[in-house]
């Protein structure tokens, strides 16, 4: 494998005990309440809720299948639960990483969340309980990107700075299978019959891994800078990439599509020096798509 620094790496352990606490409070925005003195209310301009408690940046955050809980991930090394309804409030703190959270997914059943991290390992945790029912630590450097399955057993996919993807079935110890790539491995996800595997790098391109052969059977050219994130559309047939040449990618996963997969390119978004994964989503019903931006904006794309 051919290493490659990244420049400015954004988890770097945070170190030292601190007390805990957390709040909610209305966001009003930057100029305050309006100018009739009420909040506001709801739009996709105005957040309704400041989630506040974590002590350091946010890297990843995700709804769970029901959509009334979100779960968030930080650089504090700790995974925040919180309610989305009534005043929002924190009602569970995950710990055990020893370095920042990079990345998190609820399962399919919404009743483990999968958790990666610069400390080497992929995490499972029992969202009832709150406590850590499986580490998975064989990758031999950073964990980048992880990913559940959506149907069939229960695996998961792990991205790391060794060079590997690894695929582990949470009812076994250890890797099952693991995938070498030639650079980093940046954003993994799953195809929706769980058969295949996405992975993204350093190298720019999206490859396709036919779990079975344990081989790459395709491989998707177009970004022209490194990978940062990866999401299978709702209904499966589409997978939606983040690179830090600022675009947004919409590629045809179909079976029969044609040869030039990428369908769709969105820009507006950034990338800077400080080279986050920034990551990306498609809406529930498919019809928009979002990412992270170095400008501290959340970007929304209408995708039809």
């Amino acid at each position: 494998m051919q290493v490659v620094p990244r420049e400015s790496e954004s988890a770097l352990s945070v170190s030292g005990p601190r007390p805990m606490e957390w709040s909610t409070v209305p966001y009003t925005g930057s100029q305050g309440p309006g100018h009739n003195g009420k909040q506001r209310r709801s739009s996709l301009e105005s957040p309704i809720m400041l989630l506040t408690g974590h002590q350091s940046a946010i890297y990843t955050m995700k709804f769970n299948p029901a959509g009334n809980v979100i779960a968030s991930g930080s650089h504090d090394k700790e995974i925040f639960l919180w309610y989305m309804h009534g005043e929002c409030k924190n009602f569970m703190v995950m710990r055990g990483h020893k370095n920042a959270v990079l990345d998190l997914h609820w399962t399919a059943d919404g009743s483990q969340i999968i958790s990666a991290s610069p400390d080497k390992t992929v995490r499972a945790w029992d969202v009832e309980t709150g406590k850590q029912i499986k580490k998975m630590a064989e990758h031999s450097s950073f964990v980048n990107s992880c990913c559940p399955s959506r149907r069939g057993p229960p695996l998961v996919v792990s991205g790391s700075d060794d060079g590997t993807s690894k695929l582990w079935d949470l009812r076994q110890k250890g890797a099952i299978q693991t995938f070498p790539d030639k650079y980093q491995i940046t954003a993994v996800s799953f195809s929706d019959a769980s058969d295949k595997i996405f992975t993204g790098g350093i190298d720019n391109d999206v490859k396709v891994w036919d779990i079975r052969k344990g081989e790459v059977t395709m491989t998707l050219e177009g970004h022209q800078d490194m990978i940062t994130g990866m999401q299978l559309s709702p209904d499966g047939s589409y997978l939606l990439t983040n690179g830090m040449d600022n675009k947004l990618c919409i590629w045809d996963m179909r079976p029969y599509a044609p040869q030039n997969r990428c369908v769709k390119i969105f820009e507006g978004h950034q990338h800077n020096f400080e080279k986050n994964l920034l990551k990306c989503s498609w809406s529930p019903d498919g019809s928009k798509v979002t990412a992270g931006s170095a400008d501290r904006m959340v970007y929304i794309w209408i995708c039809q």
